[in-house]
């Protein structure tokens, strides 16, 4: 930091979301605060939404601001945005950590007016592991698509002008995922931008196994049907969803419809075998080019992680729909 003047620098209020991240809510913080970065312009907020383990006693070790209050994260967000002092929004997963210059790297690029906000890149934590690891290849190549502005990042690890996210309503609190999304949506669509600096790095502790990892994607199917239902034209896709990806839950539910009218018609049985065996191919073919690219035969295992993602994105997808076909009076169960 030894090349900016702290007259030209910003005060940066650090909000954290939490619940029950007692494993990672003490690495996250002490990266935040060993940020090389001004003590005095800097402001850490942790809101808890009442966890039940020790995530609220080991945060205290660490002079941050903790809010207990039962709330997602964009409610977490908007609720520590009224009591935040700095002009600049700082948005870090509990289960994430920074390196010490991630804030230099990424405070530069919010000097451009039209520059509403930046993220870094994201890596993986724990990366000893094969699954996770897994899981961060997968992200990392869907970040890499982007070329320096995005639609919409993450809120993992994100800077945001203040007066901006006002200027377009805040976080929608409906979303408990994907919120992120529909926030940065509204931001580039007033002419603003979100840019990426890959030289920034967070680190993301990745769902450690599929059980967890399905868990995590059946709330982003929910989430991410609502989202398009909200904003139709999103299901074309991004760097970071691309279209491919959303129109697999509607290929699986084809297949399983198919297999079912197999029964009274047995050539559709074949039609639905073909969609799952293209479905299959391509993961294939998906892992073994990363498993290449990262030099590591282990993200062959991406296979599984597809497929999982896939799984539940559809069945997620599956309960939203009954959820909306049963409040409009069409379901009766």
């Amino acid at each position: 930091m030894e090349n900016q003047n702290i007259m030209d620098l910003p005060k940066v209020s650090i909000i954290i979301a939490t619940l029950n991240n007692e494993k990672t809510i003490g690495e996250c913080l002490k990266s935040v605060f060993e940020l090389n970065y001004p003590k005095e312009l800097l402001e850490v907020i942790v809101v808890d939404g009442s966890s039940n383990d020790a995530t609220i006693k080991i945060a205290q070790n660490y002079p941050a601001k903790i809010i207990v209050k039962q709330a997602n994260a964009p409610s977490a967000y908007n609720y520590a945005m009224n009591y935040v002092e700095g002009e600049i929004l700082g948005t870090i997963d509990a289960d994430a950590k920074v390196e010490k210059e991630w804030l230099n790297k990424l405070i530069v690029h919010l000097k451009n007016p039209k520059v509403a906000g930046v993220s870094g890149m994201i890596e993986t934590w724990n990366n000893e592991s094969i699954l996770p690891r897994c899981i961060g290849y997968d992200l990392k190549y869907r970040y890499n698509r982007i070329k320096n502005e995005a639609n919409r990042v993450a809120t993992m690890n994100l800077l945001l002008k203040k007066s901006i996210v006002e200027e377009v309503g805040g976080f929608d609190e409906n979303f408990a995922t994907q919120y992120d999304t529909d926030l940065g949506v509204r931001i580039t669509s007033k002419g603003y931008k979100i840019v990426l600096e890959p030289q920034a790095k967070c680190y993301h502790f990745n769902r450690p196994t599929l059980k967890e990892y399905f868990k995590q994607q059946l709330q982003y199917g929910k989430n991410a049907s609502k989202l398009y239902l909200k904003r139709p034209n999103l299901v074309k896709g991004d760097a970071i969803t691309d279209f491919w990806m959303n129109i697999q839950p509607i290929l699986i539910v084809a297949a399983i419809l198919l297999f079912v009218v197999g029964f009274f018609e047995k050539f559709m049985w074949h039609i639905s075998a073909s969609i799952l065996a293209f479905l299959l191919i391509f993961y294939f073919a998906s892992a073994f080019r990363l498993s290449y690219m990262y030099k590591d035969k282990g993200a062959m295992m991406l296979v599984a992680v597809y497929f999982t993602r896939a799984i539940a994105w559809t069945i997620g997808g599956i309960i939203f729909a009954i959820k909306i076909l049963k409040a409009k009076g069409r379901l009766n169960f």
